[in-house]
């Protein structure tokens, strides 16, 4: 499907514009439809419908399987919050600060909280009385000790480990993420624990009246969330949805004033390329205004960006590499990181060790 029917209708959905600049025919709804479920932001672009003059609406039947979804969303939304604000307060209880990522914060950022298509709760926790993280390996095994007591642990990773509460999944994170290069990742990692004990003093109520959970500032989720997108951008792929709460996240007042010292900060943790990248995307498909970008468009790299975001959809889900065996998928990663080598040098060098290590490690560890 064309771009530039897509950007039209995302930026539609976001109010930058009133119409689409023509009716889209029977086939192109049904493409937008398949679209939006591949970048998981079906809840999302209903908003641009219900803005759209009746006569550009799409047929009924495909407008009531779109809003049925949306509602769906809604309801998913509902019990993810319910859900954050009883774990929060269990290991608040239990001894642990606690600050929830991304998820059912970024929704907060939206028009409508409820339309964001949710997916799993992602928790960064910390023994309380420590004023900084500490060893991290005796973090990490008081949190898997605490946490495999009550639930069952279904994978551990480097920096967090999997597990359901009912039927909702969660991430408990002993570090909110990592950087491939082993340089910019310890530099990234004294960020984080700078920050952290802020963060899990940040509240914010909840849509509905559920209650409140913390969720991390605007500083700190300004590097975060695009550290967060570099590593699953070299790991299997980033979707439209994550850009979109990244949008919502510059498009505050808070940039403005943030931007002066934003860059070199960027740089010294390695994530200016791939910002430049970023950027691009937020003014090319999501109409960015210029007053919010926080390093200059980068047109060449954004370029590789938006063709992995169309190719693979929602966190690389469509790029047909999960099809693959380990073997298999160890090759396809180390060629694709090859390939972008000329892009991003020490990420991309880095990326084949730091997978190579972290396998050794779970073999080690899990």
């Amino acid at each position: 499907m064309k771009k530039d029917i897509i950007s039209e209708f995302v930026r539609l959905s976001m109010g930058q514009q009133s119409e689409l600049s023509k009716c889209p025919d029977g086939q192109e709804w049904e493409s937008l439809y398949e679209f939006a479920q591949k970048q998981a932001i079906v809840g999302f672009l209903l908003h641009g419908i219900e803005k759209l003059p009746k006569g550009q609406y799409p047929p009924r039947v495909m407008f009531m399987n779109w809003y049925g979804e949306g509602e769906q969303i809604s309801g998913m939304n509902a019990e993810l919050n319910k859900m954050a604000v009883r774990i929060i307060e269990e290991f608040t209880n239990d001894g642990f600060d606690c600050c929830v990522l991304k998820g059912q914060g970024n929704a907060l950022m939206y028009p409508d909280p409820m339309r964001r298509s949710p997916g799993d709760i992602d928790i960064w926790m910390k023994p309380k009385g420590l004023s900084k993280v500490g060893k991290m390996e005796e973090v990490r095994e008081e949190i898997i000790r605490y946490v495999g007591k009550k639930y069952k642990i279904e994978d551990t990773r480097y920096y967090h480990i999997e597990f359901h509460v009912g039927d909702i999944p969660v991430e408990a994170h002993f570090m909110p993420g990592v950087m491939n290069n082993p340089l910019y990742n310890k530099r990234l990692q004294r960020f984080y624990t700078d920050l952290q004990n802020e963060q899990c003093r940040h509240w914010v109520d909840l849509p509905g009246g559920e209650g409140r959970i913390p969720v991390p500032t605007y500083d700190f989720n300004v590097i975060f969330q695009l550290s967060h997108m570099m590593h699953h951008f070299f790991d299997e792929g980033i979707g439209l949805r994550q850009m979109m709460d990244y949008f919502y996240l510059l498009r505050r007042e808070e940039t403005k004033s943030a931007k002066s010292g934003l860059p070199e900060k960027l740089n010294y943790l390695g994530l200016r390329k791939f910002a430049g990248a970023v950027m691009y995307v937020m003014q090319e498909v999501l109409g960015l205004e210029q007053d919010y970008l926080i390093v200059p468009a980068d047109e060449r790299r954004g370029e590789t960006l938006l063709a992995e975001i169309f190719k693979g959809g929602n966190f690389g889900q469509f790029s047909g590499l999960s099809q693959h065996g380990t073997g298999s998928k160890y090759l396809i990663k180390n060629w694709r990181s090859l390939q972008l080598v000329r892009e991003y040098p020490a990420e991309a060098l880095s990326e084949p060790l730091f997978r190579t290590y972290h396998f050794f490690w779970r073999k080690k560890n899990v």
